[in-house]
């Protein structure tokens, strides 16, 4: 069973999606992740923001921020694949096959990678997997490419680590996020709501703050209801008569499950009383006891 994403969208308020919702920025070159996400929380004077994943300054693309209690949100999206387009620049003019052979043998499927100097994280070698790593176009020693990696690859480190290989060293000019886990460039039925750069956001919030009557549509379409996690762990239907127990921290029985196959998922599920999310959930197992909440959304005071 999945949710209507956008039906759902509809029938919440502004204030709702404020609360729990998510925007995918289209992010520029020059400011950083967080410059980003402190820009949409100020605009939108919320208490809180954060972005799914950073991006380094000079990349441009997807950047999906979470607003208010989607911030809880952050780290169950982490860790998805991500897709790039890029230029990098190889130090001698090889064949082109030369490259997809090198790339072939030895940048696809699991490589090992250590993280450049620069970044936050410990320097120590990690496994990452290179799902696509394609030359889509060459022209002299510039190269067009396309990656589709596990979370957490370093596309710069990447273009390095095959110049090397190739023994006449590479080096990244340009770098695009064309995809995020399940945020994508286009918006489509899974992902209610277009990509925005960060000038039609506050021309947008501008317009909305003169005159939230008549501009309140153009808001709403931006915002993505947090409810699109459900795309990423299962669905799991509540008795109505458990809901309130639930929501006021309780796990969840065997006994409160509408669907008796329910009870054959074994990690981690979107819990939801018909159209309204509840929380995520990881199974547990423990006698009557089903699951236990890692994230319970509690109705929101109005």
């Amino acid at each position: 069973m999945k949710t209507n994403l956008k039906e759902l969208k509809e029938k919440k308020t502004i204030k709702e999606l404020l609360e729990f919702g998510i925007l995918n920025i289209d992010k520029s070159s020059g400011p950083t992740s967080f410059d980003i996400s402190d820009f949409v929380r100020k605009t939108l004077s919320l208490k809180k923001t954060s972005h799914f994943g950073t991006l380094d300054p000079k990349v441009t693309g997807v950047l999906p921020i979470a607003l208010n209690r989607a911030c809880k949100l952050t780290g169950f999206f982490i860790g998805e694949d991500k897709e790039y387009v890029g230029i990098m620049r190889i130090h001698e003019d090889l064949e082109i096959e030369k490259i997809r052979e090198a790339i072939t043998k030895n940048f696809k499927g699991i490589i090992k990678q250590t993280p450049p100097v620069k970044s936050r994280v410990k320097r120590q070698e990690r496994e990452r997997e290179i799902k696509v790593f394609e030359i889509l176009e060459k022209e002299g020693q510039d190269i067009l490419f396309r990656v589709v990696c596990q979370g957490g690859t370093y596309i710069r480190k990447l273009v390095h680590d095959l110049g090397i290989y190739l023994k006449c060293g590479a080096h990244m000019l340009e770098l695009r996020r064309t995809r995020a886990g399940i945020f994508k460039e286009e918006s489509d039925l899974e992902n209610p709501g277009p990509m925005i750069n960060l000038y039609d956001f506050e021309r947008i919030v501008k317009d909305f703050q003169k005159d939230p009557k008549e501009n309140e549509a153009a808001l709403k379409e931006i915002i993505i209801p947090g409810e699109i996690i459900s795309e990423l762990y299962p669905i799991v239907q509540i008795k109505d008569e458990y809901v309130e127990k639930i929501l006021h921290g309780s796990p969840i029985h065997y006994s409160h499950l509408i669907n008796p196959e329910d009870k054959k998922n074994d990690w981690r599920f979107c819990a939801f009383n018909k159209e309204k999310f509840m929380g995520i959930y990881e199974v547990t197992s423990e006698g009557e006891i089903f699951a236990r909440p890692q994230f319970v959304l509690q109705p929101i005071e109005s």
